[in-house]
């Protein structure tokens, strides 16, 4: 307690001598796909922003913005193209769609942005100026709500910004199975509802804050309902649940994400103390870590210097149980995560990362508070039971048109073993490879994306159910585990400013732990009872193959007010009619089923629902 009592303490003395901070662009949203699409149509790697360390701050995205945007003011008065209303014309690599797509991102955080005339040049916002770029709405409900277009209520007024907005996302599905056993008992209707609120702000430009809070409902496409009845039941993304009360019911849960924000030195190191989620990559899925399980409680510090972005995280995490149980009071773990990353030039970003997750429950080790990176050394004595990754990443821009980047990530391998043709179980790595190609073929807003991810079997489980690298029955990196091949491509188009195309492929091959065998697919499985040590192929054990497609077309109403049509095929096939999503380990539960639903949603201030992940 006294521990805990200083820490508190020089945290909150220390507030008064904190700089501007800035709370975060939502993970999942269309924000960060326009700044990762800007930069590399920009040429050249930005200092502003580190996008495969997401989720970025809301102040950092509008310096990168405004410097694209004054430098586009800048091409078209070189070129005297500017039209006599001011209005900004498209003379480089940005089309119309971007620089409106730009305008409104400027708006939406406009605590950030200057007010300016379209067409007229940015000066960055002074530390004494409580700025405010958003847009005004022309018809404000009561003068009081929506003063401005996209906030519900709007305040900055006496050292106080308030942003208050609802969230809410509905869609209803309809669905098709056919199979073995598709389960009679799950209605071919489906829905999903959720209700809430988000608030963000600052204090006098010293402490930023934010939440959001969402009561949901859930009824899901059948095979994920196998996914949530699987051993280790969850919900993807959410913590405690409440089961249905029939097997026709909905699932029922909260979710919530909290923080508070503050510079320790100004312009270079932030610390954030909080609950919610983060990302470290730059593709689809990640092998670092990312936003697949629950939200988490943290604390996060982020040092920008030169070239260099260097993230701190300390998380508690909720080990493996069994629900199906009972409810009750469970434990925690704790992992430290350390990443770095550094612009080399315009062209080539180098990340390195590590993680450790702590095989003690309760407890958290204080040697772990080291800062460092590629620390590990210190379990040499804190115990070897201890989880350890180790990655490095890269992400290479070409011809203003071309990203490409890559993970490798090592857990435990012996060279000779590596390199040797005997196939070592205790060889545990993964790798990623993927590229992008914006505008492409010469069209505008057309974007292509294709990723291919590999991880070897037992490669995130421990030497006990407590170490391995999930929180509250989920992986925390790839949402299938480990023992997979998968690709995954994306075509994205915009060819009007509020409609949103999208079409997203993957297929998968993983082995299947089955019979009480551990082959390693199995996240949740202690690798001590590796079902062989030698001759552990990629793809161990029963294989199966999954194949899934999506086609999406969103419309965008008004700002983050979206309307939501589309649907997704699935075929799933596995030997000896062994389903993986089960995670069985005794019986046949429908090794074939192939799926098809279709679905109509409407969200505003929420990322769109999922269920093509596994």
């Amino acid at each position: 307690m006294l521990k805990k009592a200083c820490l508190v303490s020089v945290l909150i003395c220390s507030f008064q001598y904190t700089y501007s901070q800035s709370t975060f662009l939502p993970l999942n949203s269309e924000d960060h796909l326009l700044l990762d699409r800007l930069e590399t149509r920009s040429g050249r790697l930005s200092d502003t922003i580190a996008l495969g360390d997401q989720a970025e701050t809301r102040r950092n995205a509008v310096r990168f913005l405004e410097s694209l945007k004054n430098k586009e003011i800048r091409n078209q008065q070189n070129s005297d193209t500017s039209n006599h209303a001011g209005t900004l014309v498209n003379t480089q690599a940005l089309s119309q769609i971007d620089l409106y797509n730009l305008e409104q991102m400027l708006s939406e955080n406009g605590e950030w942005s200057q007010p300016s005339k379209t067409g007229k040049l940015i000066n960055y916002t002074s530390e004494g100026v409580n700025p405010d770029g958003a847009i005004d709405s022309k018809r404000p409900i009561f003068n009081v709500f929506y003063k401005k277009q996209y906030d519900m209520l709007h305040v900055n007024a006496d050292g106080l910004y308030l942003v208050v907005n609802p969230v809410s996302d509905n869609i209803i599905m309809q669905q098709h199975n056919t199979g073995a056993t598709t389960g009679s008992e799950i209605k071919s209707l489906r829905y999903f509802t959720s209700r809430g609120a988000e608030i963000r702000g600052h204090i006098s430009k010293k402490v930023a804050f934010y939440t959001s809070i969402t009561d949901n409902q859930e009824q899901y496409p059948y095979f994920v309902n196998k996914y949530v009845t699987k051993e280790h039941q969850s919900i993807p993304g959410a913590d405690y649940f409440m089961h249905p009360a029939s097997p026709t019911g909905a699932y029922d849960y909260m979710q919530a994400i909290g923080y508070i924000n503050f510079e320790a030195v100004k312009n270079h190191v932030n610390i954030t103390l909080g609950n919610g989620k983060h990302f470290i990559g730059d593709g689809i899925s990640s092998l670092f870590l990312t936003d697949n399980s629950s939200s988490m409680p943290y604390m996060q510090i982020q040092t920008r210097i030169w070239r260099l972005n260097y993230e701190c995280l300390y998380l508690e995490l909720t080990p493996q149980y069994d629900k199906a149980l009972g409810d009750g009071l469970v434990n925690h773990k704790f992992s430290t995560i350390h990443y770095l990353s550094w612009n080399t030039n315009r062209w080539l970003n180098l990340g390195f990362f590590e993680a450790e997750v702590f095989d003690r429950p309760n407890v958290y080790e204080a040697s772990y508070l080291n800062p460092i990176i590629f620390s590990t050394a210190v379990n040499r004595f804190n115990g070897e039971g201890d989880k350890s990754i180790l990655g490095m990443s890269a992400k290479i821009l070409a011809a203003k048109h071309f990203q490409f980047y890559g993970q490798l990530m090592f857990n435990e391998f012996r060279a000779k073993e590596l390199f040797g043709s005997k196939n070592w179980y205790g060889n545990k790595w993964g790798v990623q490879m993927g590229g992008k190609y914006f505008d492409a073929f010469g069209i505008r807003n057309l974007d292509l994306q294709g990723e291919l991810d590999v991880v070897r079997p037992y490669t995130y489980s421990a030497k006990d159910t407590l170490a391995n690298y999930t929180n509250y029955n989920q992986p925390m990196a790839d949402p299938l585990g480990c023992g997979f091949i998968k690709a995954m491509g994306i075509i994205r188009y915009q060819p009007r400013k509020n409609l949103y195309l999208s079409a997203k492929a993957t297929y998968y091959v993983q082995g299947v732990d089955t019979g009480g065998v551990n082959f390693g697919n199995n996240i949740f499985n202690t690798y001590r009872s590796a079902e062989s040590i030698y001759g552990v192929k990629m793809i161990n054990g029963i294989r199966s193959n999954c194949a899934m497609v999506n086609l999406n077309i969103s419309y965008q109403v008004r700002r983050n007010l979206f309307v939501d049509l589309g649907g997704t095929y699935r075929k799933y096939t596995a030997g000896a009619g062994i389903d993986n999503n089960g995670y069985t380990t005794t019986g046949q539960i429908d090794g074939s089923l192939t799926s098809q639903y279709f679905y109509l949603g409407v969200r505003i201030n929420a990322a769109r629902r999922d269920y093509d992940l596994f």
